[in-house]
């Protein structure tokens, strides 16, 4: 997959395909909307083509900079490309571009840059400035300018509207199961592995201290999960916490995993973490030995569901 990241950098021989959107989480109801994309290039006649904007539009727009996101841009550029994207253009979302007219939009962006042939996009899409256009002054510019406009149906775009709500509601939940169906793939946390307090080694259970860089990124529920990596080209299972360690006085919120057997120098690798199963919530125990015999219970009762699984 080809990134560009501004629409001047974008540069294609073929008309494309396009279909723009922000696409956090890729999920299935995405996937269906993408997949119609890339089917849609004729054995290579035409190149496919998504437009997305970072930041989040609303971020700038309506100074929402609390939007929490499903995917990092870095996970979303590795699910999209997963999918079978040919081009992929990341604009800088700004007021600037925010302030393109819909014929500014169509004749510079889409026709002169994009050399479309075709654009699939949702019948509630609005665009150009204050968003004053709808799918039927795309129509008609289609017309004018010569390319196709495929309306998304309403059935598939409310799937995305409903599967992105859904995947939300369950992360807060600790619904792991509920979110992982709705994504199509489980979920996950990227970051580097620093150093934590290693309280965890004193009790037998060393944990890696999980950053995450980007504080947009979407955090589920605190408490314990089951949870896997692959590491080494090995798949490798462990539990995680999130939480702020109350049994010690914790202060900030931290990302600890333990892996089951396993042992290995994992600090300032990057490390995903798919999230498998809410266990319990984080609770506050009495005595560090409490909690130790909490973790027994824990580790115990992740490796009851991983064998069924």
């Amino acid at each position: 997959m080809k990134i560009f990241h501004s629409i001047n950098a974008f540069n294609t021989t073929k008309k494309t395909i396009l279909t723009l959107g922000t696409f956090d989480g890729v999920h299935i109801g995405h996937r269906k909307i993408l997949e119609k994309l890339t089917q849609n290039t004729e054995n290579g006649k035409y190149e496919s083509l998504v437009l997305t904007f970072f930041p989040h539009p609303r971020m700038v727009l309506q100074g929402k900079s609390e939007i929490k996101l499903l995917n990092t841009l870095s996970e979303k550029i590795e699910l999209l490309e997963k999918i079978g994207v040919e081009n992929l253009v990341i604009h800088p979302f700004d007021a600037i571009f925010s302030k393109l007219t819909a014929q500014e939009f169509v004749q510079t962006v889409l026709v002169d840059q994009f050399k479309i042939h075709k654009i699939i996009i949702g019948h509630d899409h609005r665009f150009g400035r204050n968003r004053t256009a709808n799918i039927d002054d795309l129509i008609i510019f289609g017309k004018q300018y010569g390319f196709e406009v495929e309306q998304i149906s309403v059935q598939e775009i409310d799937d995305v509207s409903i599967s992105s709500t859904k995947i939300r509601t369950a992360l807060m939940e600790g619904n792991m199961a509920l979110a992982n169906e709705y994504l199509g793939y489980d979920y996950f946390l990227s970051g580097i592995i620093a150093k934590g307090k290693q309280l965890g080694r004193t009790l037998g259970f060393p944990t890696a201290n999980l950053q995450i860089q980007e504080n947009y990124k979407l955090i589920p529920k605190n408490g314990v999960y089951v949870v896997k990596s692959v590491i080494n080209q090995k798949i490798v299972f462990g539990m995680m916490n999130i939480g702020y360690n109350p049994t010690v006085d914790g202060e900030n919120l931290s990302i600890e995993v333990h892996y089951f057997d396993f042992a290995a120098d994992l600090y300032n690798q990057e490390i995903k973490i798919y999230l498998l199963k809410y266990l319990r919530q984080e609770q506050k125990f009495s005595s560090v030995d409490l909690l130790k015999k909490q973790l027994e219970k824990d580790k115990n009762t992740a490796l009851e569901f991983l064998k069924k699984q």
